[in-house]
């Protein structure tokens, strides 16, 4: 089974002027866990969740100077506001990893397993072509081997 078969054709993207306070609100109210970036048709990044979160953890410098237990964990949450000023641009990976339309769900599933994905975008020629989940995967796996009710049992 190819990753054609099962990826979304329509993915949500972004632009790297895009207001990261627009990205945020796709992400917490579509549960997207990230987009990618695209500047006219090329895909020149992607932005997620991780990206965005990463931006509120302590530093090094204010670890090693106040010690992890004395940071201020609550007031470091403030630092969201200042965040989703930003723009994409400034927060996007630039180094996409991909799969192809005619991979094997099995080797997307492990390009994803092995750099700890949800979702990667599906490209074709450096074009985003799609979106592929764990969750079209599974559900491309299930569909596939349970049939006549909840399970055949041979």
């Amino acid at each position: 089974m190819l990753v054609q078969q099962v990826m979304s054709r329509s993915p949500r993207s972004v632009t790297p002027d895009t207001d990261l306070v627009e990205v945020v609100s796709l992400m917490c109210l579509y549960r997207y866990s990230g987009l990618p970036v695209l500047d006219g048709d090329e895909m020149v990044g992607f932005i997620a969740e991780k990206d965005v979160l990463h931006r509120l953890f302590p530093t090094l410098e204010e670890m090693m100077t106040e010690g992890l237990g004395s940071v201020a964990l609550d007031d470091m949450l403030g630092r969201y506001k200042d965040v989703v000023n930003l723009k994409v641009r400034e927060l996007m990976a630039e180094n996409v990893i991909t799969v192809a339309p005619d991979d094997h769900i099995l080797r997307a599933a492990t390009t994803m397993v092995r750099h700890k994905f949800r979702r990667i975008p599906v490209a074709e020629d450096g074009k985003l072509v799609g979106m592929l989940s764990l969750g079209d995967i599974h559900k491309a796996i299930f569909l596939a081997n349970i049939s006549d009710g909840l399970c055949n049992k041979s």
